[in-house]
């Protein structure tokens, strides 16, 4: 049995054999199976569905979550700019109230300032007040002690008259030759200044000597006494030896 399933085959056949040929080779071909068609989808009957309204609705969902981004990142920002203001207000007010801190400040160290300077004055005013009352008092004092001691000198020398003087008394005349005349009335404030320096230098003078003197008293009276020792310790060894000789 043939099998031909060539077409160069059916060709050759043709050519070569009769009618009856083509018939048998037509016959001697398998059977085709029938090919799997698929079929077309079917729409399910009611509405139509619209894919451009779909897109639409996704386009506007976008665009309201696009706008809600929108509107939180401008609300964020706002709220970033109304703290950023804020604090700017906080800072110029603290600034403001440093500001006026630093003036109370400096104003009551002008205040302090000015009171210390005052007092300062003040106490100026009165040691100089003091000063001059001191001054006055002393050169009063002076005066007087001037005069009464010259009207008592002029009392003593007339008791005394032509009489012998004494050894007081010619201490005392020693010491009224010595006494230097004040003559300040005449004087400004200045030349009181230092005519009463002079008077305390001389003063000063005047206690060296008593110093000096009294301790040269001192030592001569320690020398009376010493020797006065040493004449009474002669005496009695006088004594002892006179007696000694009157008993060999």
């Amino acid at each position: 049995m043939w099998q031909v399933c060539g077409s160069s085959m059916e060709t050759h056949l043709s050519l070569n054999l009769p009618n009856t040929s083509t018939k048998s080779a037509k016959t001697c071909t398998p059977e085709e199976k029938p090919k799997f068609k698929p079929s077309a989808p079917k729409i399910p009957d009611g509405e139509k569905v619209d894919f451009d309204d779909i897109q639409k609705k996704r386009q506007n969902k976008d665009l309201i979550e696009l706008q809600g981004l929108i509107d939180n990142h401008f609300e964020a920002r706002k709220k970033e700019e109304e703290d950023i203001i804020a604090l700017k207000t906080r800072i110029e007010k603290r600034r403001a109230e440093r500001s006026e801190q630093q003036s109370i400040r400096a104003q009551k160290e002008k205040d302090r300032q000015a009171r210390r300077e005052e007092e300062r004055l003040k106490r100026e005013e009165n040691d100089a007040r003091r000063k001059a009352d001191d001054e006055a008092k002393k050169k009063s004092a002076l005066t007087s002690m001037g005069s009464t001691y010259s009207s008592y000198l002029q009392k003593a020398d007339q008791k005394r008259g032509g009489k012998k003087q004494t050894e007081r008394e010619k201490k005392k005349k020693i010491l009224a030759d010595r006494r230097k005349a004040l003559n300040i009335d005449h004087l400004s404030e200045d030349k009181l200044r230092d005519k009463a320096k002079e008077l305390w230098d001389w003063m000063q003078t005047l206690e060296s000597e008593k110093f000096d003197y009294i301790e040269k008293l001192k030592r001569q009276k320690y020398e009376v006494i010493s020797l006065r020792n040493r004449i009474d310790e002669l005496q009695k060894h006088s004594k002892k030896g006179a007696a000694a000789r009157r008993r060999k």
